[in-house]
């Protein structure tokens, strides 16, 4: 009897690409591939790719050379490159890493099976209108206990910085049956925590004629036996409805928690992003606010885009102290070729840029550090993930405030917790980002 191939998998970027990653990996394993833990113990490698970013195109092409080399001296066969760096530069990196054997631009993830049959060298980059749903196989990397559910795919909004719109397509929605049916799947396999994800999950619907995609669908979803946590992450400004904030503040396992990348709040800045709004983020924020339910917010900004003063960067510097959001993520501004950004005059130097998100990096360090110490001695229900990654001494976890990956943790010192149970957990200690805490018995 021959030994298992084995696939080693890199997946790099956001939740919505590990989705991919996940399609591609249930398909293989559907091939009989299993999985290595380790490069060195695998036939086949995988890296599904990001290039949102200068930044995330280096790790890109650096996890590749490195698995390149492999191919040319390990027990590694084959090599596959998919996703969005394909799709934006695989014409050129097919010629310069000739050690890949597979490329696959966004819109192949279905086909992953079928090509990996075939011997020969494949390049193959589409327009990306391709939609997976619940009957493409999935092999989730997540914790059993949390998933992502992505509602739609691509992107029709036309901010000036991005280039994801021309990777990832259109705007396309998942029809509601295919996204309950997966739903329901995965609370019955153990899942308590469910992420929405899509570029923007408030545009759900709107292509398939929806008024109230998105509200419907949480409504829906909130009537699954099982599910405890819905978190909405990656929400359009214009797309926050009274509507949705009825729900969050009458459906208890909708997490209070918005991810809403809101980028500037300066009105000709936003207007040069393709982000003008007729509501601005200082009335977003204060509508959110001025609900019963303490809704936390996070979002994401960005310094040094074309044109942005030092007086509008005081803007935006007083509006983020002004805010007090729970978390925030700010990004110094890419010239990304292919967009319109790239092509605005007003260029501000990279040092500067990076000067001033260190800048609200540090206000915002503190923001946190007193909402953070405003919790001590309260009880919080805390989703176990397990033992801390630094000692076996602790767990962690997480409050319905927290998404997976990108916020704080409750490190948790004391008590006996069950790993994927949410529990109470009494806050003794508050650090910049994270919280210390003892279960209640």
């Amino acid at each position: 009897m021959s030994e298992q191939r084995k696939i080693y998998v890199v997946s790099l970027g956001c939740p919505k690409n590990l989705v991919d990653t996940e399609h591609m990996l249930g398909i293989l394993t559907q091939e009989g591939y299993g999985i290595a833990e380790e490069v060195k113990e695998a036939d086949l490698a995988l890296v599904n790719t990001c290039s949102f970013i200068a930044e995330a195109v280096k790790e890109a092409v650096d996890t590749i050379l490195t698995l390149a080399d492999l191919r040319k001296t390990g027990r590694l066969k084959r090599l596959i490159v998919a996703g969005c760096l394909v799709q934006r530069y695989g014409y050129k990196l097919k010629k310069e890493i000739p050690e890949v054997d597979i490329w696959l631009g966004t819109g192949l993830v279905g086909r992953i099976g079928k090509l990996i049959r075939v011997p020969d060298k494949i390049f193959s980059i589409e327009r990306p209108i391709y939609l997976a749903d619940h009957s493409v196989p999935r092999l989730r990397c997540t914790p059993f206990f949390t998933a992502y559910l992505r509602i739609a795919e691509g992107c029709s909004h036309k901010c000036s910085f991005c280039i994801i719109p021309k990777l990832r397509g259109p705007y396309r929605s998942r029809t509601m049956d295919s996204l309950l049916r997966e739903a329901e799947k995965m609370a019955s396999e153990g899942v308590k925590e469910v992420n929405l994800v899509a570029q923007d999950i408030t545009a759900y619907g709107s292509d398939l004629g929806m008024k109230w995609g998105l509200e419907t669908l949480l409504e829906r979803l909130s009537q699954i036996k099982g599910i405890q946590w819905i978190r909405l992450l990656y929400g359009y400004p214009g797309g926050i409805t009274e509507r949705l904030l009825d729900l969050m503040e009458t459906v208890d396992l909708i997490c209070p928690y918005l991810d809403i990348p809101l980028q500037h709040v300066n009105k000709e800045i936003l207007s040069a992003m393709g982000r003008a709004s007729e509501e601005s983020p200082r009335q977003l924020v204060e509508q959110i606010r001025k609900r019963d339910r303490d809704i936390a917010i996070r979002t994401t900004l960005m310094v040094g885009f074309p044109g942005e003063t030092h007086q509008i960067f005081r803007e935006l510097w007083e509006f983020v102290r002004w805010a007090q959001f729970d978390h925030l993520g700010v990004f110094a501004y890419s010239k990304e070729k292919g967009t319109r950004a790239a092509k605005l005059h007003g260029e501000v130097p990279p040092s500067i840029a990076e000067g001033r998100r260190d800048e609200i990096m540090a206000l915002q360090a503190e923001i946190s550090l007193q909402k953070n110490r405003a919790k001590i001695g309260q009880k919080l229900s805390v989703l176990i993930e397990g033992f801390s990654e630094e000692t076996d001494l602790l767990l962690k976890g997480r409050t319905a405030t927290m998404a997976p990956e990108v916020d704080g943790q409750v490190l948790i010192n004391r008590g006996v917790g069950e790993e994927g149970k949410i529990m109470a957990v009494r806050i003794t200690e508050a650090y910049h980002y994270d919280l210390v805490g003892e279960i209640i018995e």
